[in-house]
């Protein structure tokens, strides 16, 4: 089996917009007639510049490629322009392509990725997902602590038995930061209703985006510990571990973090600090389905736990599920809302969510298809990028 073409899609996501503005996605397509998805998060360019990208790499190495010999080609793009490195733009375009050659694998040989990786160790996965706004709300439910509350409990009786939320608003371009008592207060009276509204039913997952100093996240969590949240996420930038472990000794609130991380690398030097004990690769950046189970392996030897990432399209949280379906130390799973909306309506068959778990698919390969009417109809025109700090410093506490 050989790739002999690629294609690229870049697709709106309709208001409201939750998971990001657009998705990337690529399709990798066989000398025998089979099809392979692949999705790329967070890439500090224009959409439309990403998929040049992307097709750059897939002509110097993919095209005419053997998509079995995953950890070859994974070394040659690596290695690519004599990088070697983490870098987050080749990584997200590897992911990509790596995350589409398992679902060639897996449709070649009629299997789910997660039975050709350890096979299923999860008959269902839980999950969370993120407070939303609605169209209807009169105020901000990011930063409202009485309508969070009401949000969080309306997610329980679907379901849901754990909740994230995000009040230590905004990052900026200049962080980390100070957090002011402002912020502090709205943070412990958002998180104290929160526990209230949904008692024992529901974990709570402390967001953050790296907004903090090592002091003031330990100052943020001096203030939660009373209410006992899951974790506490990326409470400072992730370039320095070692400030990170300071906060992770300073608490008893589990430290969280790696949506800005790529590679068994990266992962490997915030176990080695102690920086966090539950690992949130997203799997269209970190390099990919393979290298997210080394990580998982890395983690489960340091007893540490993996949540992944999600904040983009339906492609990356179908290899979520899969490398969740088949590692011992899966704790949680990201979803948007319930899976329904757009990111049903862009897949020929929705992810499958009950009860607040994600069921995981028996269909070969990641178990999703893209539904290319659906991906040429919304077809993104425009150049944004898919996450932006606010740029003012004035804008900091």
């Amino acid at each position: 089996m050989k790739v002999t073409e690629v294609k690229t899609y870049v697709v709106e996501n309709p208001p409201p917009q939750f998971g990001g503005p657009y998705f990337i996605f690529l399709k990798l397509k066989t000398d025998n007639g089979l099809e392979g998805l692949g999705e790329a998060y967070g890439l500090p360019f224009a959409p439309h510049v990403v998929t040049q990208m992307m097709e750059d790499v897939c002509e110097r190495y993919v095209i005419g490629a053997d998509p079995y010999k995953i950890e070859k080609l994974w070394r040659l793009i690596y290695a690519s322009g004599y990088t070697s490195h983490p870098d987050l733009s080749l990584m997200a375009i590897l992911s990509a392509i790596e995350m589409a050659c398992w679902d060639l694998i897996g449709k070649d040989l009629g299997k789910p990725v997660y039975e050709l990786l350890g096979g299923q160790v999860h008959e269902k996965l839980r999950s969370y997902t993120y407070l939303y706004p609605k169209e209807s709300d009169a105020v901000n439910v990011y930063v409202n602590p009485d309508l969070a509350a009401e949000r969080a409990a309306e997610y329980v009786e679907l379901g849901f038995t754990a909740v994230k939320f995000d009040p230590a608003t905004p990052f900026t371009s200049f962080d980390p930061r100070q957090l002011s008592l402002e912020t502090l207060d709205r943070s412990e009276k958002y998180t104290k209703q929160v526990r209230e509204a949904v008692g024992n039913r529901a974990d709570l997952l402390f967001g953050t985006h790296g907004q903090m100093t090592t002091s003031s996240a330990i100052r943020l969590a001096k203030r939660l510990e009373k209410y006992d949240p899951l974790w506490l996420e990326e409470p400072t930038p992730p370039e320095n571990t070692h400030e990170m472990a300071r906060v992770a000794q300073h608490t008893s609130i589990p430290i969280a973090t790696g949506e800005r991380l790529s590679t068994k690398h990266d992962f490997a030097r915030v176990l080695q600090s102690g920086a966090a004990s539950i690992l949130q690769m997203n799997l269209g950046r970190v390099g990919g389905i393979l290298e997210a189970k080394k990580i998982a392996s890395m983690a489960e030897a340091h007893y540490a736990q993996i949540a992944p990432h999600l904040y983009n399209g339906p492609v990356v949280g179908a290899a979520n599920i899969q490398i969740a379906t088949c590692s011992p130390n899966f704790l949680i799973l990201e979803s948007i809302q319930t899976w329904g909306g757009f990111h049903a309506e862009i897949l020929k068959t929705p992810i499958v969510w009950q009860d607040g778990y994600v069921i995981p698919p028996t269909a070969p390969g990641l178990g999703v298809e893209l539904d290319e009417e659906v991906a040429e109809k919304h077809a993104y025109t425009g150049n944004s990028l898919h996450l932006n700090p606010v740029e003012d410093a004035l804008q900091n506490d």
